[in-house]
């Protein structure tokens, strides 16, 4: 089944293959990482649909116990029933993950076997039409993981200032058009608020004119991307929840992180390494003397990527990037 896109010069066809919306991305991969064993306590952060979650579980024994994290309280419905089996072995927890040391805390859980957080969103949320996170569809123009808080795309796009607009579609959207398709939406919202996804795609296609023809991806793929980012603060709490997540790990216990972007592969990889090269002695000196002890040892020196197999299967997948540390004080 495919989806025609029309746009000034031309017609996008985005392939929706009939795949699994729940096929969790790289999970052989992190299972490996992560090596849950029976009598763990492994975090999964971004629980999602429970994918991940439930190949964990599977390992941690009748002892073992995960606790899983998610903002979005439908995603976090669907996974509880999807892990019913599993008891009181599963924990669901609404919260963000920036949070996690305070949710860890509540739990009586201060130092745990494994932490998991897989910061795309979910096929949950692409999913469905009324969350507004995809121009697939018609629906409200909304972008929150949590529902229960913060304010929508389009209450956003109501009082924003072209300025800002512009800075937010340039480093979060990494757009190239980014002041023309900012001034676009200003000028529009002056006549009347824009509310749906499709009526916000319509008008990026529109702003981008001819150049749209140049585009490898239908040309509102970045305006969405940088309101999302924007909407749900995605990049500022990479750093704080990956030093939290660390703290709270035991001595050569495991942080998996996938990504799905550059702006977030590089938050991860800036948060690890700022925390595996904190030691500034010289590197023959046998114990160190400066006091800022490296905290974690960097497992995949460049992260790992979904093999052919799995993006043919789940194309989704095809962005994902997997990183992994290893606690070492």
């Amino acid at each position: 089944m495919s989806v025609s896109i029309l746009y000034s010069g031309g017609a996008e066809t985005i392939l929706t293959p009939k795949v699994n919306p729940h096929r969790p991305v790289l999970l052989k991969e992190v299972v490996e990482f992560l090596r849950p064993k029976p009598g763990d306590t492994i975090v999964d952060a971004t629980l999602g649909a429970g994918g991940h979650a439930e190949a964990l579980l599977d390992r941690l024994g009748e002892d073992g116990r995960l606790i899983g994290i998610d903002r979005d309280r439908s995603a976090l419905e669907i996974a509880t029933e999807r892990l019913s089996d599993f008891g009181q072995r599963f924990v669901p927890v609404h919260g963000a993950y920036e949070d996690l040391t305070e949710i860890l805390r509540a739990q009586d859980a201060f130092a745990v076997d494994g932490i998991l957080a897989d910061l795309g969103v979910s096929s949950i949320q692409l999913d469905s039409a009324e969350r507004g996170f995809s121009f697939r569809f018609d629906g409200p123009l909304d972008m929150r993981m949590d529902r229960s808080r913060g304010i929508t795309a389009a209450e956003l796009l109501e009082t924003i200032s072209l300025n800002e607009l512009t800075r937010d579609l340039r480093v979060y959207g990494e757009e190239r058009l980014a002041r023309r398709i900012a001034r676009a939406i200003i000028e529009r919202r002056e006549k009347r608020p824009i509310r749906t996804t499709l009526e916000l795609a319509g008008l990026v296609v529109e702003a981008a004119g001819p150049r749209a023809r140049q585009y490898r991806i239908h040309p509102a793929t970045r305006t969405f991307q940088a309101l999302r980012i924007r909407v749900n603060g995605e990049l500022e709490g990479i750093e704080r929840f990956i030093t939290d997540a660390v703290s709270m790990l035991r001595k050569g216990a495991r942080i998996a992180v996938i990504s799905f972007h550059s702006l977030e592969d590089r938050a991860v990889k800036l948060a690890f390494r700022s925390l595996a090269n904190r030691c500034t002695c010289p590197r023959d000196l046998p114990v160190c003397a400066c006091g800022r002890e490296n905290f974690l040892k960097v497992i995949t020196g460049r992260p790992r990527t979904p093999l052919d197999e799995e993006i043919h299967a789940n194309p989704r997948a095809r962005s994902a990037k997997l990183r992994v540390g290893e606690k070492i004080g």
